[in-house]
C-alpha cells in the first residue's frame, strides 16, 4: 500500500482547510524500492501517488490526486484497472479515522484516450460516477475529471541535492525539476456542505492498493 497525504483544515498525500492552512504534499517515487526506476527496474508507476492537494471555496471542497509522475510529455497517462485509489476524508472524532472513503478506479478502453474512470461513494450520490477520461463529468453537484496533466508541483531537486551534499543552502526559485513533465491526475469538486461537519477539522489523505495484494 502506498499513501500520500494533504491536511485540509475546513482542512498525508494529506491536507487541512481553515484559516492558518496547513498543507503537506509530494509523495513522488515513494517507497523507492517499488516506484523509483533508479531503484527498481520494473517500478509500479500506476500505484505511485505523486501529490494530494485539497482546498475549499465558499461552496465546494476541491481535491486533486496525482500519480504516475513525473514523466515526459510524450508518454501516455497511466490507467491501471488493477489499482484502487482511495481518498479518505475524516470530519468527526479521531482525525485518523475515515468517515468518508471515496474510491477511484480506471477501466481500459481500446486506446488510452478511451479509458474510463469510476468514482464511488461520493457524498450526495447514490451510484458511482462513471465517464470517459479527459472529459468533464458532472452528477448531483459533483464534478470529476481524470486525465493527463502538467505536474503542478514546484521543486528545485538540484538545489536539494547540492544543499544535502554541501550543507550550504542552494535552492533557486527559478529552477523547477518538475517543469515540462506530466502525470496522471483525478480532480474532484464536491459541495462543501456534504463534507464539512460543524467546526471540526477535516483531514484528507489518499492511498493506493493493487488488487491481488498490497505493495
Amino acid at each position: 500500500m502506498l499513501a500520500g497525504t494533504a491536511g485540509l483544515a475546513l482542512a498525508i498525500g494529506a491536507s487541512q482547510i481553515l484559516p492558518g492552512l496547513g498543507l503537506t504534499a509530494a509523495d513522488h517515487l515513494d517507497p523507492p524500492g517499488r516506484t523509483d526506476p533508479n531503484v527498481d527496474s520494473t517500478p509500479d508507476r500506476a500505484a505511485d501517488i505523486a501529490d494530494l492537494y485539497a482546498w475549499h471555496t465558499a461552496d465546494s471542497v476541491n481535491i486533486i490526486l496525482t500519480l504516475s509522475g513525473p514523466q515526459a510529455t510524450d508518454q501516455p497517462a497511466n490507467y491501471d484497472p488493477d489499482v484502487l485509489y482511495t481518498v479518505n476524508i475524516s470530519n468527526a472524532g479521531s482525525r485518523v479515522d475515515t468517515e468518508i472513503p471515496i474510491y477511484i478506479r480506471f477501466g481500459n478502453g481500446p486506446t488510452a484516450s478511451q479509458a474510463g474512470v469510476q468514482v464511488s461513494n461520493v457524498p450526495g450520490t447514490t451510484s458511482p460516477i462513471v465517464g470517459a477520461v479527459e472529459t468533464d463529468i458532472a452528477r448531483n453537484g459533483v464534478k470529476v475529471r481524470a486525465g493527463l496533466f502538467d505536474d503542478p508541483f514546484f521543486f528545485d531537486l538540484q538545489g536539494f541535492m547540492d544543499t544535502a551534499n554541501t550543507g550550504t543552502l542552494s535552492f533557486m526559485s527559478n529552477r523547477d525539476f518538475f517543469a515540462g513533465q506530466n502525470l496522471t491526475g483525478v480532480v474532484l469538486s464536491i459541495p462543501r456542505n456534504r463534507i464539512e461537519n460543524g467546526n471540526n477539522l477535516i483531514d484528507i489523505w489518499a492511498e493506493t492498493s493493487r488488487f491481488g495484494g498490497q505493495i
